[in-house]
């Protein structure tokens, strides 16, 4: 399957940029998902992918073969960039079978396609298989009814699942009903002397291609049934879906339909497959199952998926690698446990994991060890010890640099010909600290921000019930859920969320103390947005 490349994309529709220079490599054979809320351009990033929404301007390459590139003015249709999509809605044909659904697809391809001699290739399955007679009568004696008569629709699909062959090559091989005194010898010669006849006639490779001075011919033809039959009953065995062949899609429940939507899209062997949230439809449980599914799917098929969803939970759980966009920019693209241990930015960390991550605002500056002292939540004195050697002077040097430089390049690309100032403007996250009695943040005036202010931030599972915990609080909520409770604790005017294992009882109103235990612990500055260091969290 192929890499995918994109660089400097863009897409805007006046001066609303859903897509805003991004650049990024999607690896072979990755499941990538692509994460964000409502709005943020996940979805256009896809289509402009597959080939249903032009870019501004920018390049994609699929494979060797670039397949939009807005300055050599190519922009390869949808139809020819061998892609399959799966949207929200399955889209099914409620007219036609299932069978018919994934096969409708099949029969429109016309394409170049090598030459075949499919009446020889189908005697040559019937070879190996009739090598085998033992096997095929026992196949065939399971399909008997209660009035001991074999059921022969029964018996054929038994075949086609035994031997990996078509229906029609099934239906051949029943005909010949070997029955003990079947002469399979004499039925085998035969096959064999018709084989060796279209091999002379026709000079064919042993796949029975036709050949031309020892090259494939090849022609502009569409799918032969036997080759429409088989692809569609690969792609059934792979999703499960074979015993309902006969059925219509009223017939199916929401699962059965979106596994049959999944078929049709993997009968034409697409290089890379698109998602467009296509379990948002179902219900909890089924959603989950669902992603098990699509999980052995990747493996089975070892194709390249981009997913896109608003839902966390599915991207940490399906990816491979997580691509994360707020207001068409990348904010971060790495694996799930990566994004989720460090993340990039404010943004990242509110917006992955469940239940959400504690914002903790802390004023103070960096000890002569490394240290930062922090004065947090009204009155208590914390020090965060950074994981690895930090100098805030450095790190803020790089950041001031990191942004004049991105100043510099705004302002010369401003002087090029045709460009659009972004009117959905980028601004640092607005991040939220849960507090008992909520402010209205539209009436407050925006705070003086100094290189003395950051934000803690603390993950629930970091939060730990110790009777020797230095933060005294009470429990405002709890909710139990059995192996897990999620509880909400107010320490004066401020609340934090955290998970306690176990199936322990809680009271709401009782007293509790509290520590931050971990080494995960995360360090932002607030000017910036950005994440300076992880570490752990000494709170006297």
């Amino acid at each position: 399957m192929p890499e995918i490349k994109l660089e400097h994309i863009n897409k805007r529709w006046g001066k609303f940029y859903a897509v805003d220079d991004l650049s990024m490599t999607i690896r072979d054979n990755a499941f990538v998902t692509l994460l964000g809320p409502s709005g943020c351009g996940k979805t256009t990033t896809l289509r402009m992918i597959a080939g249903l929404e032009t870019p501004t301007s920018g390049k994609i390459t699929i494979g060797d073969k670039v397949v939009f590139d807005s300055s050599m003015g190519i922009n390869i249709p949808a139809n020819k960039r061998k892609v399959g999509f799966l949207f929200q809605n399955y889209a099914l044909w409620p007219n036609m079978t299932v069978y018919q659904n994934i096969s409708f697809g099949l029969t429109n391809i016309k394409e170049e396609m090598p030459k075949i001699d499919f009446e020889a290739k189908t005697n040559s399955d019937l070879v190996r298989i009739l090598k085998t007679p033992d096997e095929v009568r026992k196949v065939v004696e399971e399909c008997r009814d209660k009035n001991d008569k074999i059921d022969e629709k029964r018996a054929v699909l038994k075949l086609i699942d035994a031997f990996t062959i078509s229906q029609y090559t099934a239906k051949t091989l029943f005909s010949y009903h070997i029955e003990k005194g079947f002469d399979t010898k004499s039925k085998i010669a035969d096959l064999e002397a018709k084989i060796k006849e279209s091999k002379e006639k026709n000079n064919l490779d042993s796949e029975f291609r036709y050949l031309d001075k020892g090259k494939v011919v090849t022609e502009n033809r569409k799918m032969n049934k036997e080759e429409i039959d088989l692809a569609v009953r690969r792609v059934s065995r792979i999703v499960k879906i074979g015993m309902f062949m006969d059925r219509y899609p009223a017939e199916l429940s929401g699962g059965q339909q979106q596994r049959v939507a999944i078929a049709r899209t993997l009968a034409p062997e697409p290089s890379v497959l698109f998602m467009d949230e296509p379990l948002s439809n179902l219900d909890a449980k089924l959603r989950l199952e669902m992603r098990y599914e699509l999980q052995r799917l990747h493996v089975e098929t070892g194709s390249t998926f981009v997913y896109v969803t608003h839902d966390q939970m599915e991207a940490m759980t399906l990816a491979s690698e997580i691509c994360l966009i707020n207001n068409g920019v990348l904010q971060q693209y790495q694996p799930p446990l990566e994004v989720y241990k460090k993340p990039a930015n404010l943004f990242v960390a509110d917006f992955v994991g469940n239940p959400s991550i504690n914002f903790i605002d802390g004023v103070g500056g960096q000890n002569d060890d490394g240290s930062v002292s922090l004065d947090i939540l009204n009155g208590y004195k914390a020090k965060f010890i950074p994981s690895n050697s930090l100098d805030l002077g450095k790190w803020r040097k790089e950041r001031d640099e990191f942004e004049g430089k991105k100043l510099l390049e705004l302002k010369a690309k401003s002087k090029e010909k045709g460009y659009v100032e972004k009117g959905n403007k980028d601004e640092v996250f607005k991040y939220h600290i849960q507090k008992v009695v909520e402010e209205d943040d539209s009436l407050s005036e925006d705070p003086v921000i100094t290189d003395r202010d950051f934000v803690l931030g603390v993950r629930p599972e970091c939060l730990v019930v110790d009777e020797n915990g230095k933060l005294e609080g009470e429990i405002y909520g709890a909710m139990p859920t059995g192996m897990e409770s999620t509880i909400k604790v107010r320490i004066g005017d401020y609340l934090l969320t955290g998970v306690i294992f176990g199936d322990l009882a809680i009271r709401i109103g009782s007293k509790v103390r509290l520590n931050i235990n971990s080494d995960r612990i995360m360090l932002f500055d607030r000017k910036s947005g950005k994440i300076i260091a992880t570490g752990s969290l000494e709170i006297s």
